[in-house]
């Protein structure tokens, strides 16, 4: 019964906190820059043409979303100011969610996909970079496993 627990946790299988926040940041920040920032940075010649969620004007908005989607989604993927980098994205999905989405998951005009981005940038902002990254040896790295002192 023992061997079929391990098994099915899949123990035979390396793990490492530090890969996984690797894995997360690119997922993440390749996902949300080329996927939803490049195709802003691209696709609005006039940033006029932008909504303005925050009441602070077209291009402000704008130029807000593409510093979250574009800039802080490549600080994550090379995991350099990593925890500014998720705060901002983080911010920038809340937005999406609260003002754009009106915080509906379902149905039309869905924000789903804001409120699955915003899990991952508070994820990172609270894990920090881990190993794996420009600034993984800072503070803001997940911290090294200790081994306790032998007796």
């Amino acid at each position: 019964m023992k061997k079929l627990g391990s098994i099915l946790r899949l123990e035979f299988l390396p793990s490492s906190v530090d890969f996984g926040l690797l894995v997360l940041r690119v997922w993440i920040g390749l996902s949300m820059l080329l996927l939803h920032g490049w195709s802003k940075l691209q696709g609005y010649k006039k940033a006029g043409d932008f909504g303005d969620p925050l009441g602070v004007g077209n291009e402000v908005s704008w130029g807000l979303a593409v510093f979250g989607e574009v800039v802080c989604s490549a600080l994550l993927v090379f995991g350099l100011f990593t925890r500014f980098a998720a705060l901002a994205g983080a911010i920038t999905m809340s937005v999406a969610f609260i003002m754009v989405h009106r915080m509906v998951l379902k149905g039309p005009n869905p924000g789903e996909l804001a409120f699955i981005y915003l899990a991952g940038f508070v994820t990172i902002f609270f894990a920090g970079p881990g190993r794996f990254a420009l600034d993984g040896k800072s503070k803001s790295a997940a911290p090294k496993k200790v081994k306790p002192p032998k007796e």
